[in-house]
């Protein structure tokens, strides 16, 4: 088992051409519901990652992106799409239903499963805000099958008792500067009983907007998913 870091290596996300096996607006099927999102996957993409976005954001938030961008350049496909309707993403009570979240987050991962371009590769789950929440409770059900988990700036205690059940190799990014998220996350990682790290990015806010602060927390979470979603030989 990893501990918790309190640094960041100086990783930087490359974003080197790649060939490209699919990269295309969808709609996934999330029980009744059909979602909009973008799923994106190189050729013979060694695994993929569904992005839950936090409260606020969209499967356009430009960090997601920029993240999505350095995973293509590792070999690795993404799915962005919105957890909530247009409709729900007005309601507050929506926002936070971790619960309901994590439901559209796990049909979500099923619908990509059953795409030709990903047939038996790993999946990971990366979480922004509330998102993070999201992603540990999905990984948490006992045949989520999920390869790893990575939150970036997230609220993962907002899982609650769900997270003494997740099993995945779990990474938790943090900014520096967003003290009090980091002892949440502290909190969490503490309840977390799976391989874990915390990392830690220096002179990083809440939403990685300053110079460099975001490759780096891309390139940690390129890093993380390559090592966990590769096939073990």
């Amino acid at each position: 088992m990893l501990h918790a870091a309190r640094t960041a290596t100086a990783a930087s996300a490359p974003m080197a051409a790649v060939p490209v096996g699919i990269d295309a607006e969808v709609l996934v099927s999330a029980g009744p519901l059909r979602l909009p999102g973008h799923l994106r996957a190189p050729a013979e993409a060694v695994g993929a990652v569904v992005f839950a976005h936090g409260s606020g954001s969209s499967r356009h938030s430009p960090r997601n992106r920029y993240v999505a961008d350095a995973l293509a350049a590792a070999g690795l496909g993404s799915l962005l799409f919105d957890l909530l309707t247009d409709v729900e993403a007005e309601d507050r009570h929506s926002v936070f239903d971790i619960e309901l979240l994590a439901g559209r987050l796990g049909r979500a991962v099923e619908w990509l499963r059953s795409r030709d371009e990903l047939s038996g590769r790993a999946i990971g789950l990366f979480g922004a805000s509330t998102g993070a929440a999201a992603a540990l409770w999905a990984a948490a059900e006992p045949d989520a099958d999920i390869a790893a988990v990575v939150s970036r700036g997230g609220r993962p205690d907002l899982a609650g008792d769900r997270l003494a059940d997740v099993r995945t190799p779990t990474l938790l990014i943090v900014g520096g500067l967003d003290r009090d998220v980091i002892g949440l996350n502290e909190m969490a990682l503490g309840r977390l009983a799976c391989e874990k790290r915390l990392a830690i990015v220096p002179g990083a806010g809440h939403l990685f907007a300053e110079p460099s602060t975001l490759a780096q927390a891309a390139g940690l979470a390129a890093a993380w998913f390559t090592d966990h979603l590769r096939p073990k030989v």
